[in-house]
């Protein structure tokens, strides 16, 4: 670093001024242009996809006879075309909130216990098989939830329905448990991984002084978790959560292979039936014709407005309380 010290014209609490040449300028130039360059076409592609998903969708609207927020059925390929995405905003949403509801706790807990309870020996080789979990291909999951999760909910959803079947909700008439409430099962054990894996990095930067400073004032292993640990990495565990809730919201062939879809909306969670967006989609898209396809892309693109939602509202989450970033921990 080259420092060249220029005189200034004296005045009472004048400092001279200093001259700084940074020999990795265009480095930094460098840098920058392709950081920011990456950004816009990050941007730039995203409203390509906008765009390019509500101009056929668009086509399709136009075409549809029946009332594409409110219709239950999905007809692309008569004359004339009659569909709608009520069945499967309903599946979508209710699917991916038993799956959230299911495999945060349980995720959290894991990652608390990795980072903070099990000896290292223990966490080692659990932490290894949660990533090596995340790796699994979703269709792997989809044979394993057709063939062995599907016959064994049957005792589960017959001591559900003896002691909460008052509820309707929660009723079951018997046959193969190929319903919504299967669907998130299967998503919770998906996402437990990736919402373990990123929760347990988070716990793992809390400050040790925070925690050592706690116990040294008494406090119990589960009060330093709960007010220097979960504090601290309560973003983590938002975004964690938004990442599993992303892939439960576009799951496709696990979903696909257990669903038995229908354009019904049942009373209770455990009956067959229902349908989400990417099921759907990868369900008619090899049979569908010009304008079957424009049907889906625009069930696509209600997916895609969901997705942007649920990301925006989490960021909102975060940014409401200042310690909900962790500095202020």
């Amino acid at each position: 670093m080259k420092t060249d010290i220029e005189p200034t014209s004296t005045s009472a609490g004048s400092q001279p001024k200093v001259a700084t040449r940074s020999t990795g300028r265009a480095g930094d130039k460098i840098f920058l242009g392709l950081s920011r360059g990456s950004g816009i076409a990050l941007l730039v592609i995203m409203a390509a996809i906008a765009v390019f998903l509500a101009y056929r969708a668009a086509i399709a609207i136009s075409k549809d006879e029946a009332n594409f927020l409110t219709a239950f059925e999905w007809s692309t390929g008569s004359t004339p075309m009659r569909f709608g995405i009520a069945v499967l905003a309903f599946g979508t949403v209710v699917s991916s909130i038993i799956a959230m509801v299911l495999a945060v706790p349980i995720a959290v807990g894991i990652a608390l216990f990795i980072s903070h309870y099990a000896p290292r020996r223990l966490a080692t080789p659990v932490a290894y098989v949660i990533d090596l979990l995340a790796a699994v291909p979703s269709i792997v999951y989809g044979l394993w939830g057709a063939l062995f999760l599907v016959p064994h909910l049957t005792g589960l959803y017959t001591w559900m329905d003896d002691t909460l079947g008052w509820t309707k909700v929660l009723s079951y008439q018997g046959g193969a448990a190929r319903s919504l409430f299967t669907v998130g099962i299967l998503l919770a054990i998906m996402i437990l991984p990736i919402v373990t894996s990123v929760s347990r990095e988070v716990f793992r930067q809390v400050p040790k002084m925070h925690e050592e400073a706690a116990l040294a004032l008494g406090a119990t292993r589960w009060e330093v978790v709960r007010m220097s640990v979960l504090p601290f990495g309560r973003s983590g565990i938002i975004s964690a959560s938004m990442l599993g809730l992303g892939r439960a919201l576009g799951e496709t062939m696990a979903v696909a292979t257990v669903l038995s879809p229908s354009y019904l909306i049942n009373a209770s969670l455990l009956d067959p039936g229902g349908g989400t967006f990417a099921q759907n989609i990868a369900s008619h898209f090899k049979e569908a014709n010009g304008n079957g396809r424009d049907a889906l892309i625009a069930s696509g693109l209600v997916l895609f407005v969901i997705t942007l939602l649920v990301n925006g509202a989490a960021r909102m989450i975060i940014a409401r309380r200042k310690e909900y970033s962790g500095t202020a921990a």
